[in-house]
């Protein structure tokens, strides 16, 4: 529980750095825009190269394809959930209520609460959950902002650097290749700017709205009650029907009760998408999955 509530509190405290180096004019477009570049293209791609440095296993590699297969599930039917749910919403405020319905924060606050509770193993099949969430995020999840679903964008949209180094870092995994330290250190340093610099963008964005209309509007509290409580709770019922391991399903609801990733303010900057809407709801998921997470890990 202390990890969680840990987590989340340092997680809001980097959007607010954010917020203040914007409101000291430290934080333009212009850097945004860079920012957004840099996470794309390097501080992402290495996070997720270095999450598969462990040694291989049998077991680790069956239970590995099961997480696989289980969050491509959870991410299938969090779509076509997402599609029902907010179907009346204007054009942009929908996409950013889809995509924050869909893309859970498994990065900063799930990697570090699945160690808090599984141990090492926890952080593999954290990395193991993620490769779905990582193509459908940068093809579904795209297209959302693009509107361009033709093969052609999507195939675009699916060559790209974080999920190069996804595939990269199973082959490393399967191959029990183990990268010299120098390297891995790297990876490592550099993979952990990607939650301050996601953070500090989110914070600019917030920076630029009016205090009281961070918590004004009924679709941001509506996105809260369905992304923060009904869906880790749905996500864990189909678990239970599929018959999942016990210890496999809890790391499934705990990776989706994750507050909205933190990548909607990216994305949302790089598409120029629904500013604003992207930052509330990134804000106020987070805020408020200090209390929803100890909440649905108690009740799970």
């Amino acid at each position: 529980m202390n990890t969680a509530i840990n987590q989340v509190t340092i997680l809001t405290l980097m959007m607010l750095a954010g917020i203040v180096l914007r409101k000291k004019n430290i934080l333009t477009n212009e850097v945004n825009k860079g920012l957004s570049d840099i996470l794309m293209t390097i501080t992402m791609p290495f996070m997720i190269i270095h999450s598969f440095n462990l040694e291989f296993s049998i077991d680790m590699l069956k239970n590995a394809g099961l997480i696989l297969v289980y969050s491509l599930i959870i991410h299938i039917i969090l779509i076509g959930l997402s599609k029902l749910l907010y179907y009346n919403f204007e054009p942009s405020k929908k996409t950013i209520l889809s995509f924050s319905t869909v893309f859970s924060n498994c990065g900063f606050v799930g990697f570090p609460l699945a160690q808090g509770l599984f141990g090492s193993i926890g952080v593999f099949y954290t990395a193991i959950f993620s490769i779905p969430f990582n193509i459908i995020m940068f093809t579904y999840g795209v297209t959302l902002f693009t509107h361009k679903k033709d093969f052609k964008s999507i195939r675009k949209n699916l060559v790209n650097l974080p999920l190069i180094c996804t595939i990269l870092g199973i082959i490393l995994f399967l191959f029990s290749i183990k990268l010299p330290l120098p390297i891995l250190k790297t990876l490592e340093s550099i993979g952990n700017m990607t939650t301050s610099i996601s953070m500090f963008i989110i914070g600019s964005m917030l920076a630029d709205i009016e205090v009281k209309d961070v918590f004004k509007g009924f679709a941001v509290y509506y996105l809260s009650l369905i992304k923060l409580i009904i869906v880790p709770l749905l996500s864990f019922a189909i678990l239970k029907l599929l018959n999942a391991d016990k210890d496999l399903a809890y790391i499934c609801v705990i990776l989706v009760a994750m507050p909205t990733a933190s990548l909607v303010g990216v994305f949302a900057e790089k598409y120029n998408g629904n500013k604003e809407a992207a930052s509330q709801c990134a804000f106020l998921t987070t805020v408020l999955s200090i209390i929803t997470i100890p909440g649905i890990l108690a009740i799970i």
